[in-house]
């Protein structure tokens, strides 16, 4: 099987190398930039809207005027990958993915793609660039595969490598055969459906009070100054340790799930609908923006999307397998009897069902919930977005009198006592948990 792998690592560019890089950046801005502002002119005249070889044609035809002359020191191919870029953001936008294409600013996402004619010298440590010549890279680990395309990227103040290759992979065997359910929270990070969970890292909240520093001390600044420039650049690099920080952690929780199980089950959550401000409109305000607001940065702080992104590409690359089910009324259904109510969740962490008096974390009971649906959805392809766990029915005359005894005792904090079911006509009695 074919494998797509990207390795990224940090240039070591001369002063010379370094300037040339911020020009061909900057060219490639400027390409993108007026090849959208192009877009937006035709289609407020009623034309019809370039097509990607239509603007690699403009694109010559500009290099040839006398005040745009300077476009032909940077290379043509990261040019053109500017226009197949701005196409792109087209697509996705046309598709619903994204929103409308917007003029890019000096200073944020200042990249170079460069599809072919990149040379790798791993024994020596170095990168041949078009009209860059040999950089200096720290090559921390060896490269697999044929290259397929380079991206030279600036991140705070440094000059960072991603190449992307394909290599044939044997068809992994998974080595581990266990299940998992996987819930997701705030207060826990990843709860199992074994119990066990990951504490959240909370990355930004842990620097949260030096880069509102640093982000004041920046506002007092004469705007584009040297001062204010120090300023930015010393929140800029916050910013990417935070991401960095977050990253790590995601890379190593995801690496030891993806070993060690061969079937994940996770939320389908939508993130994005999820972290949407509650602000509203000056006619139609929002309720609870502040506590809104609050929950939304905690819920960009987990990284739960970023999270599942990197679980599917290690599982497949493992052997094993994603499956993603329905949230619905996870935690309000009990894992034993299968009953569905808000009043099973009192509070956020403890669960305790009000017909047969199951208790324990209101997370693990989601997780639970979430394997069973997800082994269901693997096994028959069941719709599992409103349907109920398949349990045994209890003796009639175990009805009420045991959940009502649990639910004094839970409130008196005493715990469950033992409940009476009818299991395959035996009575037997299920032990508290």
């Amino acid at each position: 099987m074919q494998r797509l792998q990207s390795f990224r690592y940090e240039l070591r560019p001369n002063g010379q190398q370094a300037c040339q890089m911020r020009c061909f950046a900057g060219a490639c801005r400027f390409v993108f930039n007026k090849a959208l502002a192009l877009q937006q002119e035709r289609h407020a005249a009623g034309e019809k809207r370039f097509t990607y070889a239509q603007l690699c044609q403009t694109l010559t035809a500009w290099k040839k005027q006398p005040e745009l002359l300077w476009l032909n020191d940077a290379p043509s191919q990261p040019l053109q990958q500017a226009l197949k870029n701005l196409e792109r953001a087209y697509t996705n936008f046309f598709e619903k993915r994204a929103a409308f294409p917007r003029f890019k600013k000096k200073g944020q996402s200042e990249s170079i793609r460069y599809p072919q004619g990149v040379r790798l010298d791993q024994t020596n440590g170095r990168i041949f660039l078009p009209k860059l010549g040999w950089v200096r890279l720290r090559l921390s680990r060896p490269v697999l595969g044929t290259i397929k395309n380079v991206t030279v990227r600036l991140r705070a103040g440094k000059w960072f490598v991603s190449i992307q290759t394909e290599r044939e992979v044997a068809a992994p065997v998974p080595q581990a055969t266990n299940a998992i359910g996987i819930d997701m929270g705030i207060a826990r990070f990843a709860t199992f459906s074994d119990g066990d969970f990951l504490a959240p890292l909370n990355s930004f909240k842990r620097h949260q009070v030096r880069l509102a520093r640093y982000q004041r001390r920046m506002s007092r600044k004469v705007k584009f100054s040297n001062n204010w420039k120090k300023e930015k650049a010393k929140v800029q690099q916050l910013h990417t340790r935070i991401a960095n920080c977050r990253q790590d952690f995601l890379h190593k929780a995801t690496a030891a799930i993806s070993q060690n199980h061969a079937l994940v089950c996770i939320e389908d959550l939508q993130v994005g609908n999820m972290s949407k401000s509650a602000q509203g409109s000056k006619d139609k305000p929002g309720k609870n923006v502040k506590a809104k607001s609050g929950l939304n940065r905690s819920i960009m702080d987990q990284g739960w999307y970023e999270f599942r992104r990197q679980l599917t590409y290690k599982l497949e690359w493992s052997g094993g397998m994603l499956v993603a089910v329905p949230p619905h009324h996870t935690s309000q259904t009990c894992p034993h009897c299968g009953h569905i109510s808000p009043d099973n969740r009192r509070t956020q962490a403890q669960f305790l069902c009000v017909q047969c008096g199951y208790q324990n974390h209101a997370d693990v009971v989601g997780a639970m919930n979430i394997l069973e649906r997800g082994l269901r959805l693997l096994a028959c392809g069941e719709d599992v977005s409103r349907a109920k766990v398949a349990r045994p029915k209890r003796a009639a005359s175990a009805k009420q009198e045991p959940a009502e005894a649990t639910r004094a005792q839970h409130d008196a904090g005493t715990g469950a006592v033992g409940i009476p079911v009818l299991w395959d006509g035996e009575d037997v009695t299920v032990p508290p948990s």
